[in-house]
């Protein structure tokens, strides 16, 4: 989330564009980062749940 937040405070926006441009950026970004969190969640518990399984 520290990535996104701080893409987004580099990100330039034209002066007429100030807040639409940018409010987008950051939401796409986030929603990116959501994402990403959410597949490696299900990898971890996949992993976890063969690991916990291979034991029996």
């Amino acid at each position: 989330m520290d990535v996104v937040i701080q893409h987004c405070n580099r990100v330039k926006t034209s002066p007429s564009k100030k807040g639409h441009g940018f409010s987008r950026k950051c939401a796409s970004l986030v929603k990116e980062q959501r994402a990403r969190i959410y597949i490696l969640r299900r990898c971890a518990t996949m992993l976890l749940c063969w690991y916990i399984q291979g034991d029996d």
